[in-house]
């Protein structure tokens, strides 16, 4: 085990709510999560906005230097650990090469990339080099989720049977949905999609295009079927997540209590009040830990690029779906996003005919 570990961040942003920002500041968050470990140093930084790198190491560490090239910045700095927070359409490329150098590990943000084929490349790119890849599903750290998995394990709801959420589109906060079925149902292999997606009034997040409107249904090999709405308010759908078996239900909600449980036999709600919301920035910190224990153990951390594939490729499978009219059959071939497909057929007016 080292005693310290060189750790640099690609991709400084702004912190949260501070002029000039455009996200959540989720590289910041990051090194929280590296810094609170005790055993990671913040030796340098990339960024092509120079006042974002300065404003970054002014608040984590002065000694810290600044790069325009990440490749420059690797070559010279050759770190342990590296934290990728960029545009998604950035991700696959920057990971690719930021493994050619042999990290220890490498942690994203989500979501993977934004074609299905660059996010099996960089997952493959890293398996080859040695190098652990986690994607920042963090919310799998929280409690409401922590005990409604204990629930489901202890056989609270009984045999389960389906699961269904809602947010505002797939790929980029609805990936979080998507990580958490699987992390409800096991982590247990998906075996086909079936979905709808509508391109009209498409939008685009960090730079990458989400549907407007959408409904994706898949089925586990385990039997379990689960429903993604996006487009769909949560208020809409009564929770966040619901998770259903034979005995009960559990919801996780967007306000307190966050979590509650309906037992078919006794009746009624039950509020499982867990202390803590769904969006704790906690969470992060909380996912830094666990790779970074991972690592030092040598067991496969929660947010390895294994689990991340299983959610990332719900969501293009159902692209495809949505564009050929039909069931998917997982595994998905390695492809383009099909969403882009159904935007130029939109933008042509044939979608539809």
């Amino acid at each position: 085990m080292l005693k310290n570990y060189k750790l640099v961040v690609i991709g400084a942003g702004r912190p949260r709510g501070t002029d000039g920002a455009t996200g959540f500041g989720m590289s910041h968050q990051h090194v929280v999560g590296f810094k609170a470990t005790g055993r990671c140093e913040l030796v340098a930084v990339a960024d092509i906005n120079r006042a974002n790198a300065d404003a970054f190491i002014r608040e984590h560490n002065p000694e810290a230097k600044i790069y325009a090239d990440y490749i420059e910045l690797m070559d010279r700095e050759r770190p342990d650990l590296v934290s990728v927070s960029l545009w998604p359409h950035l991700h696959a490329k920057v990971v690719i090469d930021v493994a050619r150098f042999s990290p220890k590990a490498i942690h994203c943000e989500k979501p993977m990339d934004v074609d299905w084929d660059a996010c099996l490349r960089m997952h493959e790119a890293c398996e080859a080099a040695g190098v652990q890849l986690t994607f920042n599903h963090q919310r799998r750290f929280l409690e409401p989720f922590r005990r409604a998995r204990a629930l489901i394990d202890q056989g609270a709801l009984g045999e389960l049977r389906r699961m269904e959420a809602a947010w505002h589109n797939l790929a980029d906060s609805g990936t979080h949905w998507l990580d958490m079925l699987f992390y409800f149902n096991g982590e247990t292999p998906a075996e086909w999609v079936l979905a709808q997606v509508e391109s009209r009034g498409a939008r685009q997040v960090f730079g990458a295009w989400q549907e407007s409107q959408g409904v994706s249904t898949f089925g586990f090999k385990n039997g379990v079927r689960a429903t993604m709405y996006s487009g769909l308010r949560h208020e809409d759908l009564g929770c966040m997540l619901r998770v259903i078996g034979s005995r009960g239900t559990l919801e996780i909600l967007d306000q307190a209590p966050w979590l509650r449980l309906h037992d078919f036999e006794r009746g009624g709600w039950q509020n499982l009040d867990p202390g803590e919301s769904i969006h704790d920035a906690v969470a992060t910190t909380r996912a830094v830990q666990d790779l970074m224990d991972a690592l030092e153990s040598g067991r496969a951390p929660l947010l390895s690029s294994h689990n991340a594939l299983r959610a990332t490729e719900i969501i293009f499978a159902a692209y495809h779906s949505s564009l050929r009219r039909g069931r998917v059959d997982l595994p998905l071939a390695p492809e383009r996003s099909a969403l882009v497909q159904l935007l130029e057929l939109g933008k042509s007016g044939t979608l539809g005919n």
